[in-house]
């Protein structure tokens, strides 16, 4: 599982003309689930980005989590960071869960994190998605829990 994180002063998504999530300050986290990915990863992803710490505390050192100041979380599900770039031109997506278990194992994400932390808003799966956001730092971080083999 992949996760991009990155903090934000604020971050929507839109699907047509609808905004479907929208948080002020906190974390906007792009979410591929890989081949492999079940139970373990998610709940270790969920645990990284609630606990990861990329908030300043009172000397300006990122010392604080997304738990520590009561962030928003914002999850877009967004597979093409699955993507294999190694060669060639184009990217290929064999490494990426299949649209029917990426959506099973963002979906359960999406509740675990909704029962710990509050607010969570997310995006649309596949949909096709507007992701607006004002990066705070910026500061941005790439996330991986390895699938089982």
């Amino acid at each position: 599982m992949i996760a991009l994180l990155q903090r934000v002063s604020e971050a929507s998504v839109k699907v047509d003309a609808e905004t479907v999530g929208r948080i002020d300050a906190g974390l906007l986290v792009f979410v591929a689930v890989e081949r492999g990915d079940g139970e373990t990863q998610l709940q270790r992803m969920l645990e990284r980005i609630l606990g990861y710490r990329v908030f300043s505390d009172d000397a300006g050192r990122m010392n604080r989590s997304l738990r520590d100041v009561g962030g928003g979380l914002l999850l877009v599900s967004q597979f093409t960071l699955a993507a294999d770039t190694s060669s060639g031109m184009r990217a290929g997506f064999s490494g990426a869960a299949s649209p029917e278990h990426g959506e099973l194992i963002f979906s359960r994400m999406v509740d675990l994190a909704r029962k710990t932390h509050s607010p969570v808003e997310t995006g649309r799966f596949r949909t096709h998605m507007r992701v607006q956001l004002v990066n705070d730092g910026p500061v941005t971080f790439h996330l991986r829990v390895a699938p089982e083999t």
